[in-house]
């Protein structure tokens, strides 16, 4: 196995949660290695990452939910990210993308917006994006209720998905003060050990997130 990715990419830290909920040996091909970036684009030409390569199989897996089900599906570990009752893995999907659409890519889109010179900025587009972060933040509150994960008692895909999109949504639009229920659950999250290694190998390169000073500000 072998994961194209870049450390600070929150559908990076989505896979790698998976794999390490998996115990799936792996090798890293990070963007800035000489030659990555040319093996990644001959193998994913939409330049979009992460991407997993499987030697073993010769499959070439792209889209972070997939390559999560690819893993639940093919690998031997403990880990299933989608429950065999229909029912559950609906709810599982579901929660993915109410994360995905409604958390991870209002979040991008601010952090997006202040990686542009000043003159290109957009507040419109960064307002709309606040305002629908906290949609998310409201109706994630209710929906997981008294859960312990995301969809239920079980770690699953949905998981993955919540730790990067709600770490990095905190870290633009902050939510623990108004949100309880959302914040015990990041809290989870971030003490899962496959996320807490997430978090730890990411240190050497948090000073390249345009908002890492301002959350260390308010954190203090």
């Amino acid at each position: 196995m072998i994961l194209y990715y870049h450390p600070l990419s929150s559908y990076c830290w989505k896979v790698l949660i998976a794999l390490y909920e998996q115990g799936i040996p792996f090798d890293r091909r990070m963007m800035e290695e000489p030659g990555v970036v040319e093996a990644w684009l001959a193998l994913w030409p939409l330049g979009k990452f992460p991407v997993l390569r499987d030697e073993a199989r010769d499959q070439t897996v792209a889209e972070a939910s997939i390559i999560i089900e690819y893993l639940g599906q093919h690998c031997s570990g403990s880990f299933r990210p989608i429950p065999a009752d229909a029912e559950e893995a609906l709810e599982v999907r579901m929660m993915d993308r109410l994360f995905d659409n409604y958390v991870m890519t209002p979040m991008q889109r601010i952090v997006a917006d202040r990686l542009r010179p000043e003159e290109a900025r957009d507040p419109h587009g960064v307002g709309e994006a606040r305002i629908l972060l906290g949609k998310a933040y409201a109706l994630l509150e209710e929906r997981i209720g008294a859960r312990y994960w995301a969809a239920g008692d079980a770690f699953t895909l949905a998981d993955c998905a919540a730790a990067p999109a709600l770490f990095y949504a905190d870290k633009v639009e902050p939510m623990r003060g108004g949100f309880p229920v959302l914040a015990a659950y990041l809290d989870r999250l971030e003490a899962r050990p496959s996320f807490t290694r997430v978090l730890e190998e990411k240190e050497p390169w948090w000073h390249m997130f345009p908002y890492a000073q301002e959350a260390a500000d308010r954190e203090r």
